[in-house]
């Protein structure tokens, strides 16, 4: 069997040659075990290691006796460690040297490239002269390693990380404990309330449950809250204004709205409504009163 980078290959050590190291050996090709690749293993001549082969900084087919994060052919989420404008990004493999991402495996809008500390889903190969990079894990190579979500996630709250950013969405893994490497999901461009990057790890929330145990994902909350949040802003207004009274209402035109509040006209209305069904409001043309009972005291001066 050829000896191939990214592989563990059980050699015997053939020969020690200071100050360089070892040599192993199939019975058919030698590589080099550097001192600095030994592990602190003790190392003795005709005796088998367990070697990880991989290439050196001169092309040449090494060995370590370390243990790789990722194997040839395998899946392994990676922390991006180092970025170069020109070549791609360094991830960390465990070797005490890193892993090249290619820039051609990146998304083409720069802002979606992942950042240092970011952690992205990739399977280790070879380039054309058989050193080992790394290519962008997709959903059929993720789909085997992940799991269904029950229905029970429905409105939970979980971590998801990008694995393929896109304009209509972003493709995510949604960690699920120990369960595999988790569940596979989607946050439509509806959902989102900003770009993600590749890599990026995110709070979302599981809007729905599909057949096949993918998740749809929401980074905004459920409407109720929402319409929560959006009511006591209206009302802290409110109590702020002169006489209790805002010039806003159902019929303020959306952009005056928007312009304000930061808020869209229906999450406006919506936030006006409950406030209105609870007794606390009351509008009057264009205005928008707060019942006397709900303003803050004024300290007697």
């Amino acid at each position: 069997m050829t000896l191939e980078a990214g592989t563990i290959r059980r050699l015997e050590v053939a020969r020690e040659v200071s100050p360089h190291g070892y040599f192993l050996t199939d019975g058919t090709t030698d590589v080099l075990l550097h001192y600095s690749e030994t592990n602190g293993t003790a190392i003795q001549i005709g005796e088998p290691v367990e070697a990880f082969l991989f290439h050196d900084t001169e092309d040449r087919l090494a060995a370590t006796l370390r243990k790789p994060l990722i194997m040839l052919d395998e899946v392994a989420l990676l922390e991006v460690v180092d970025i170069h404008p020109r070549f791609g990004c360094f991830l960390e493999m465990g070797l005490g040297r890193n892993l090249l991402l290619p820039f051609r495996e990146l998304p083409e809008l720069k802002e979606l490239h992942p950042k240092v500390g970011d952690k992205v889903f990739v399977v280790l190969g070879h380039d054309r002269q058989g050193r080992l990079v790394a290519r962008l894990a997709g959903e059929e190579q993720l789909r085997k390693l992940c799991v269904p979500a029950p229905q029970v996630w429905k409105n939970r709250r979980v971590e998801a990380r990008v694995y393929k950013p896109l304009q209509m969405g972003s493709f995510v893994v949604c960690d699920a404990g120990v369960l595999g490497f988790g569940v596979i999901g989607l946050i439509h461009s509806t959902e989102r309330t900003r770009m993600l990057r590749l890599g990026e790890q995110v709070e979302v929330r599981v809007a729905f449950v599909r057949e096949d145990g993918n998740v749809n994902l929401s980074m905004r909350e459920r409407k109720e809250f929402v319409r929560d949040e959006d009511s006591e802003k209206l009302l802290a207004f409110l109590r702020e204004r002169p006489n209790a009274a805002m010039p806003y209402s159902d019929e303020t035109p959306a952009d005056l709205i928007s312009q304000r509040f930061g808020m869209s006209k229906s999450a406006f209305k919506r936030a006006l409504g409950k406030l209105m069904k609870e007794g606390l409001v009351t509008q009057d043309g264009s205005w928008t009163y707060l019942k006397q009972e709900q303003q803050s005291p004024v300290a007697d001066s």
